[in-house]
């Protein structure tokens, strides 16, 4: 288990994530992983054509972070929210391939969610979107398997196989919106479904909050580990191509 309370800048966090998957493909290993992110930061999906979609001379007129997952899907603003790793060898989950994968962390997720008092479900089974099919924004529509709050996405998350372990990540939405990826996007209509733990409840939630209850409800059923808590200076640098902007705007 690795609690990040430290806010940290988006590439560190992805490297982190990423020297986590190769730990887990070298040693067999299982993590959850749940972080922040200082300053906020914009994502971009592994694959996504980043530089016809977003206008990269607002970005960095508005001095937004910005950085490229190693995961795919599509754009993120990173600013009020828990973000959860699922970090494993695919033998964990018996084997299944990458959407059964996602569900059954999907479920889990939304039971956690549950807790707190929203009525958390998970989409219906309809037909992935592809990124060229809509709108650029992670929050912009629900597919099949993810977490809503009635027809509103409350939990985006993309994932990544490499060697015998995955990578899922994702954002659950404590506050605030996604109107950062409409500001700068290409593309009209980018995250008109997203909603978060704060406006469903009429509360202010925090992220020790969300944490506690991930801790508490599902963390022991879903993965287990000799070591279950790792200390961050242990997993050395990952990968630096995270701060390249040559990586970032690869495409």
């Amino acid at each position: 288990m690795l609690l990040d309370l430290e806010g940290r800048p988006g590439c560190d966090n992805m490297a982190t994530d990423d020297a986590l998957l190769d730990e887990a493909d070298a040693s067999g290993r299982a993590f959850l992983r749940l972080y922040r992110w200082s300053p906020p930061c914009l994502s971009f999906g592994r694959h996504e054509p980043a530089a016809s979609r977003y206008d990269r001379a607002a970005i960095a007129r508005l001095g937004i972070d910005v950085v490229r997952r190693p995961t795919g899907g599509r754009a993120v603003w990173h600013e009020h929210e828990v973000t959860y790793a699922v970090v494993a060898p695919v033998s964990a989950f018996g084997g299944v391939g990458l959407r059964a994968r996602c569900r059954a962390i999907h479920e889990r997720l939304a039971m956690t969610l549950r807790t707190l008092g929203v009525d958390a479900n998970l989409a219906s089974n309809s037909p992935t979107v592809r990124p060229s099919d809509g709108p650029t924004a992670c929050f912009a529509v629900p597919v099949g398997g993810e977490v809503l709050i009635g027809t509103r996405k409350v939990v985006g998350s993309a994932q990544v196989r490499r060697g015998t372990a995955f990578l899922q990540h994702g954002s659950i939405l404590l506050d605030g919106s996604q109107d950062v990826v409409t500001k700068v996007s290409r593309t009209p209509g980018a995250a008109a479904r997203a909603t978060s733990l704060s406006a469903e409840l009429g509360r202010s939630v925090t992220f020790d909050e969300v944490a506690a209850a991930i801790m508490a409800t599902w963390w022991a059923p879903l993965i287990t580990s000799d070591r279950p808590t790792v200390p961050l200076s242990s997993l050395g640098a990952g990968s630096s191509c995270f701060a390249d902007p040559a990586w970032t705007w690869r495409r």
